[in-house]
């Protein structure tokens, strides 16, 4: 089995491309774990549940994995987490590191921030500045991970398009 990553900074269409090729692909595809348990806090979020995040994004990317035979798509990776971090805490808990460290994925698709902002509670870095910031430390974590990469942006339809055609080339070995 492959694992493909849709990683980017925040409010750039990950979530929906994730939906897009899992469906193309008739797979499943890893939704971000830091959603759901952002949700169900009965606090704001603390350094300490960066860690339980980290954990269960691996829990369940490892959950769905068990039932994929080809190809699973992975709504971000724990480079999120670690990025998430260095922003808000000026540094990352050694163990997320660790556990980055110990994983391996196939493909990354790099998400450009050419998508309109959408407000969302959970959303923290909306200004053009920032987004583009941010778009940069992506970029330089998935063209230093020795991973194959393609860079994924425009409309919906047209990131599809791309997003399958690396997917075809990397993963399938198609032309």
């Amino acid at each position: 089995m492959k694992k493909v990553v849709v990683i980017g900074p925040e409010s750039t269409g990950k979530s929906t491309l994730s939906d897009m090729l899992a469906r193309h692909y008739n797979t499943v595809w890893v939704p971000e774990f830091a959603r759901g348990y952002i949700d169900n806090l009965p606090r704001p979020y603390e350094k300490d549940d960066l860690l339980r995040i980290a954990q269960g994004q691996l829990a369940t990317e490892d959950k769905l994995a068990a039932d994929v035979s080809d190809v699973l798509i992975c709504d971000t990776d724990l480079h999120v987490i670690k990025v998430w971090s260095e922003a808000k805490y000026g540094d990352c808990d050694p163990k997320i590191m660790q556990l980055i460290a110990a994983r391996s994925y196939d493909l990354y698709l790099l998400t450009y921030i050419d998508i309109e902002w959408e407000h969302d509670p959970q959303r923290e870095h909306p200004e053009p500045e920032e987004r583009k910031y941010f778009y940069q430390v992506y970029r330089d974590i998935v063209i230093n991970s020795g991973v194959p990469w393609v860079d994924i942006c425009g409309g919906y339809d047209e990131r599809l398009q791309k997003a399958i055609k690396a997917v075809d080339k990397v993963i399938f070995d198609r032309a």
